[in-house]
């Protein structure tokens, strides 16, 4: 079992910077594959950006691409989501995942084989 803890959220105003933290206790996070999903209000989880667990390749939805950046420290052993230029439309409780099975990234859900508990993001216009 992998106990995610996700961390940062809060209120930003619309052009206004984020970053989230995500860190699992017992387990070296630069082993697995990783990726940060949102989900707001009425709408299904979607894809945000993802890292691979070996060489540490990324990916990311079109629509943050430029403006958002998944990264490790493996000294800390925390996997991060630095978000600028933030929109209204973002507002979303933020998930990180992760998957042991994987060797490279996750896009989808179904990917998924654990799910922290979530942060909430709001962005005001």
């Amino acid at each position: 079992q992998v106990q995610l803890v996700e961390s940062g959220g809060g209120l930003v105003q619309a052009g206004g910077s984020l970053r989230l933290s995500c860190t699992a206790s017992g387990r070296t996070l630069s082993y697995y594959t990783m990726a940060w999903f949102r989900q707001a209000p009425g709408k299904e989880r979607e894809f945000v950006a993802g890292i691979s667990r070996i060489g540490g390749s990324t990916r990311y939805a079109d629509s943050v691409k430029g403006r958002f950046t998944i990264s490790r420290d493996n000294a800390k052993n925390t996997l991060y989501l630095q978000m600028n230029s933030l929109k209204p439309e973002e507002t979303a409780v933020y998930y990180c995942a992760l998957d042991t099975r994987l060797v490279g990234i996750m896009t989808t859900s179904r990917d998924v084989e654990f799910w922290g508990q979530g942060t909430q993001v709001t962005v005001s216009s």
